[in-house]
């Protein structure tokens, strides 16, 4: 089929340019870029809550990660693009000195779109003396920026989603591609677990973030995970079985967010006709009962799997060690990933074996709480704010999404978020004692 046929080109024409690092910046550049091409300069300036970011600032941050930590530290006689960029598009790096509020990024009106544009195109242009560059450590500070500006790339379309979802005519920012799901009947995959090594090898896997490692042993008792997430379809039976008015299922906050907030549905959920159909980027669609259930809070996700206890025996969220050993075989570049501009909503693909869309499609929680790994040291500087400093009070998910760059996942990967935090592509695969 013709579109199989291009996203394996993708696929090859990125694992081909992983050794060239001038290749590889255009590549992640150019993809950037593209994601916003479709936004007004309106569009690109509004923050729709806390949490998101403008698309304008993303644009900005990431350039400004290259400058700070590569242009002006390793490119004698740089010239930074404007003086006022430090403060306005510096995240939380605290070494880094003063910084814009971030609830009130959606006020930074000056500079514009264009003028964010050019910024990108002048830190390109200086990049390209560090790319060229044979210092290790240079090297290493590219790789990071990298994997930075594609972790954006991911905030970057679930930030304008949430921010186009607040619009009551709910525009849609590309056309459907009638992408649909095939549908997988749930199996589960057992494993007899042991002592196994979790986390990151340095030695072995290529590039990380720090909080993936180091690679240590954990003791897994044996266990079966779903073959596949959770599904639209199975969340219906939830909601019409009364999922989210009965507390016996509910964390005791996982409760009070529900009443406070008045929750019924995941996020971008909406009654039409006695029916449900959700916002995505190609505008409100019907629900598609095969594809993985996304915008989920951890606290849903533990909720569904305690109803749905009684349908599979035993059933809960698997633990982050429990996830990462079943799928360290798997395919990381397989399953629905982003490859390019384009729709951006989560199916289920079909798969030609027993485990279905482990990367890719919905990132998925799990019952385990964000903290280091034992032995875990962040790194010396700036960069070592990236990760250590927010494990406090957060869940793992692992996986990847639909708006994860093809490439990025590894089974090691943490993400994390807060447990209410949904507006991300977060679903649920679930896991059983054996």
């Amino acid at each position: 089929m013709p579109a199989q046929s291009t996203k394996l080109k993708l696929v090859a024409d990125n694992a081909a340019q992983q050794t060239d690092p001038v290749a590889q910046y255009q590549r992640v550049r150019r993809l950037t870029n593209a994601l916003t091409e479709p936004l007004s300069d309106a569009d690109a300036t509004v923050q729709s809550m806390e949490d998101a970011s403008p698309a304008k600032w993303h644009l900005a941050h990431t350039s400004w990660f290259f400058e700070t930590f590569l242009l002006r530290d390793h490119l004698p006689g740089y010239r930074a693009f404007d003086d006022d960029f430090a403060f306005l598009f510096n995240s939380y790096y605290e070494a880094e000195g003063a910084r814009h509020a971030r609830p009130q990024r959606g006020m930074i009106t000056r500079p514009t779109l264009d003028q964010v544009r050019d910024y990108r195109a002048h830190v390109d242009t200086a990049m390209e003396t560090v790319l060229a560059s044979d210092d290790p450590a240079v090297r290493d500070l590219v790789t990071l920026g990298l994997n930075h500006e594609q972790q954006h790339q991911e905030l970057l379309i679930t930030d304008i989603k949430h921010m186009f979802a607040q619009n009551p005519c709910f525009p849609a920012m590309w056309e459907n591609d009638g992408q649909t799901s095939i549908p997988a009947p749930l199996q589960w995959c057992e494993e007899q677990g042991g002592r196994v090594a979790i986390g990151h090898d340095a030695e072995q896997d290529g590039f990380a973030f720090d909080c993936e490692g180091p690679q240590h042993g954990q003791l897994l008792a044996p266990f079966a995970i779903a073959s596949r997430p959770v599904t639209n379809g199975e969340w219906r039976a939830f909601i019409a079985d009364g999922g989210y008015s009965d507390h016996r299922h509910w964390l005791s906050d996982g409760w009070a967010w529900v009443k406070e907030n008045e929750i019924e549905a995941p996020l971008y959920w909406q009654h039409a006709d006695k029916d449900w159909q959700h916002f995505t980027l190609t505008g409100l669609q019907p629900l598609d009962d095969d594809a993985p259930v996304t915008h989920i809070s951890l606290y849903e996700a533990d909720a569904f799997a305690s109803w749905a206890a009684g349908q599979w025996e035993g059933a809960r969220l698997p633990t982050e060690g429990e996830w990462e050993y079943a799928m360290r075989d798997q395919d990381r570049n397989a399953g629905q990933q982003l490859d390019a501009a384009g729709p951006v909503h989560a199916i289920m693909p079909d798969s030609d074996t027993e485990m279905t869309a482990p990367f890719g499609s919905v990132w998925e929680w799990t019952g385990s709480a964000y903290r280091p790994y034992p032995r875990f040291r962040s790194a010396e500087g700036a960069v070592g704010e990236y990760n250590g400093k927010f494990m406090s009070g957060q869940f793992v998910l692992k996986g990847g999404s639909c708006a994860t760059p093809r490439g990025h996942m590894r089974a090691s990967y943490r993400n994390f978020f807060y447990p209410h935090q949904r507006w991300q592509f977060t679903g649920l695969r679930l896991a059983r004692d054996i």
